[in-house]
């Protein structure tokens, strides 16, 4: 995500870039981490290590990128079909905003039926304190409240036919209108701080979809630029997508061109090209057997008067007999 081609700057001497010549001393977008070196995991150690007689897997952190070992990360990795992606401790408390997120969405580790008890019994629950500002708010959301019922009160008071004489007719009704409540946007990440949440020093292994949960107010859209990691609200940056990205590059290397030109024919026209692919392939094969038989190379000149040949029998076949009935 954060590295790009260092062809042609001073990194390669006497070597420019074919695409971009113009290209600066120095790539400023890159940055380097000890996977450069060959080292990975908060171990740094190479990977696959000989020194290492411990099978375990490597799992990737979204975030920094980096590969680590499953035992290295402070948490029982879930089977592989319970998460999608993880994230590394340095990355958590790089982010802490995940860990409001966390206690909703990721698994750590640890069966559903301990999670919190074994959590609270090591002491790293953390209830977020409300802020000055956030009791405020609650206050004005309290008094707005207390208004709106009020104006209900009124509006069925006024609706109700007046009985007194000075009421101008029993038939007059009078409506109020409500003025809705302009709804402002809120933030999911404060919703979920001011709840109670839990944080401690392992990674945490997220599902599938984890990221349409965050929350894209402007705040925390500011949050995520400040902390570099805009990347975490687009969808095709997942690991998932990456994957069905290569499983469909795969297929689209194992086609068959040859196929694919046929399926696009007509009958008539598919018969035609079997026909003179086979006579190719069976003509050029025994062209070429003489050359390995005699031990000699094949030049381009023999190439070229192979196809001259080829081309002048073909004119002659199609001249003197028909394949198919028009």
């Amino acid at each position: 995500r954060n590295f790009r081609c260092d062809c042609g700057n001073s990194k390669f001497k006497n070597l420019q870039c074919k695409l971009f010549p113009d290209k600066s001393k120095v790539n400023s977008g890159n940055k380097y981490n000890d996977n450069f070196y060959g080292l990975y995991c908060t171990c740094k150690r190479p990977y696959p290590d000989p020194e290492d007689e411990i099978p375990d897997e490597m799992i990737q952190c979204i975030v920094c990128e980096d590969w680590f070992h499953g035992r290295h990360l402070g948490a029982v990795p879930p089977d592989s079909g319970d998460f999608h992606e993880m994230v590394c401790q340095a990355c958590m408390d790089h982010c802490p905003f995940l860990w409001a997120y966390a206690s909703q969405l990721a698994g750590k580790g640890l069966p559903a039926s301990t999670k919190v008890n074994s959590l609270e019994d090591e002491g790293i629950v953390l209830k977020a304190e409300e802020s000055e500002e956030q009791k405020k708010e609650i206050k004005k959301e309290s008094g707005v409240e207390h208004q709106e019922t009020k104006e209900e009160k009124q509006m069925e008071e006024f609706n109700e036919p007046s009985t007194s004489s000075g009421a101008a007719s029993l038939n007059t009704l009078i409506f109020i209108q409500a003025v809705p409540k302009s709804e402002e946007p809120v933030c999911k990440l404060k919703e979920l701080q001011s709840k109670q949440f839990f944080k401690k020093d392992t990674a945490t292994f997220w599902p599938s979809n984890w990221r349409s949960k965050l929350c894209n107010c402007e705040e925390c859209l500011k949050m995520y630029s400040e902390l570099e990691v805009q990347f975490l609200t687009d969808e095709c940056d997942t690991v998932l997508a990456y994957e069905n990205k290569g499983t469909s590059d795969q297929e689209t290397e194992r086609r068959d061109p040859l196929m694919d030109t046929l399926n696009s024919m007509n009958r008539v026209q598919q018969v035609e090209l079997i026909y003179e692919y086979n006579d190719l392939k069976t003509e050029l094969t025994d062209y070429l057997r003489r050359f390995a038989d005699e031990g000699t190379v094949v030049k381009r000149e023999d190439i070229q008067h192979f196809f001259e040949e080829f081309q002048s029998r073909k004119r002659q076949r199609t001249n003197r007999m028909q394949y198919y009935c028009s």
